[in-house]
């Protein structure tokens, strides 16, 4: 699939470059204000496109000095305080400051973009946002980004477990599309096939592309963020981040939450998201074990059609990425009750939701989730 074709048929601009020469975005950007979001990580990687945008425009710089922000009401409100002013808000980084230059560009009815500087999650081209607001993680809506800008030799150069994370994304859509279809089976909620297949195109494209990451290079590269794109296009189709986001979404939403009152440092969305995606597969797998319920033939179908848990553990693994809780520091305790409670974080219906509503997540369950995932 042509990433670029694809792209301008959603109306972004997606352009590869090198060493901050993207002349088609620096041609548009001629004579503009344009603020320029970094942090304490992506500024370096940032300097030779901001020299670049120097060269074209007035460049403000929103600088945000904590190596590692997130996307909460201050921080949007910094870069909506710095943009306010400018004719664009252009982000360098990944998960956390896309977010925060959509949602404020959204706030300010100013256009957004990207200068991609690691393949760690799906949003670079989403139209929602996930924020945290009083403590709790709330997906809004907000603007598409209209440029995405790559590097390839700073994309290949992000550290592995930032492309694990990419990779776990993705992943999860194994889980994402299967929760939308027992969803729509067994509660009837609207499923759209067009979003689904494309999405299902975003994981053959991540597919592909492991031996290449694996072997390190730009071809794994390219194919990973190929399926972000994809992803993020798939989401602006069904107008919601449902068949990007199930189960193992909420219980990396929960986590969050957790690390943010415990005052903790965050993980990557992309690797809570990848625990999440052996929860979901273990519970898809094993779903046979448990009593028969109304419509349990199709989640049997659906589980059928999954890969093994033992599969993408080892991928994770092979990417530098957990395949315990345990390993990033989460209480036991949190650990159960992420399995009790994190389906209420959204209201959708997913394997958890079954689990949990059904009267399956049981003491004994928990235990073997436990054992297999702690």
């Amino acid at each position: 699939m042509d990433i670029f074709a694809l792209s301008r048929e959603f109306g972004v601009h997606a352009e590869e470059g090198r060493g901050g020469d993207f002349p088609e975005f620096l041609a548009r950007m001629r004579g503009k204000k344009v603020m320029l979001l970094t942090d304490e990580n992506t500024l370096p990687l940032a300097l030779p496109l901001k020299a670049a945008l120097e060269k074209v425009c007035f460049v403000k710089d929103c600088h945000l000095l904590e190596p590692e922000p997130v996307a909460d009401e201050a921080t949007v409100g910094i870069a909506k305080k710095s943009g306010d002013g400018c004719d664009y808000l252009l982000a360098a980084g990944a998960g956390t400051l896309n977010d925060v230059a959509k949602y404020a560009g959204s706030l300010l009815h100013r256009p957004s973009g990207i200068f991609a500087t690691a393949p760690s999650m799906d949003g670079f081209t989403s139209g929602v946002t996930p924020l945290i607001e009083h403590g709790f993680k709330i997906t809004r809506p907000a603007q598409v980004a209209q440029d995405v800008l790559m590097d390839f030799s700073v994309l290949s150069a992000a550290p592995r477990r930032m492309i694990g994370a990419g990779v776990g994304d993705i992943l999860a859509k194994y889980c994402c599309l299967a929760d939308w279809r027992i969803s729509a089976h067994l509660t009837g909620e609207k499923y759209d096939a067009r979003s689904a297949a494309l999405m299902g195109e975003a994981v053959r494209a991540m597919d592909e592309s492991l031996p290449a990451l694996k072997a390190g290079g730009e071809e794994g590269i390219r194919r990973l963020m190929d399926a972000l794109l994809i992803s993020g296009y798939a989401m602006v189709i069904a107008g919601n981040s449902r068949p990007a986001s199930g189960a193992e979404h909420h219980m990396s939403h929960f986590l969050e939450m957790d690390f943010l009152a415990r005052g903790a440092r965050i993980p990557l969305h992309g690797v809570k998201v990848g625990l999440g995606t052996l929860v979901s597969l273990y519970l898809y797998h094993t779903i046979g074990r448990r009593p028969a319920f109304a419509g349990c033939e199709a989640v049997y179908a659906e589980a059928e059609g999954l890969p093994p848990v033992a599969r993408i553990a080892e991928t994770l693994s092979a990417l530098g990425c957990p395949t315990r809780f345990s390993e990033l520091g989460i209480p036991r305790e949190t650990f159960r009750a992420m399995l009790k409670d994190a389906y209420r974080i959204r209201d959708r219906f997913t394997i958890l939701t079954l689990y949990c509503t059904y009267g399956f997540m049981t003491d004994e369950v928990i235990a073997e989730l436990e054992e297999e995932f702690y």
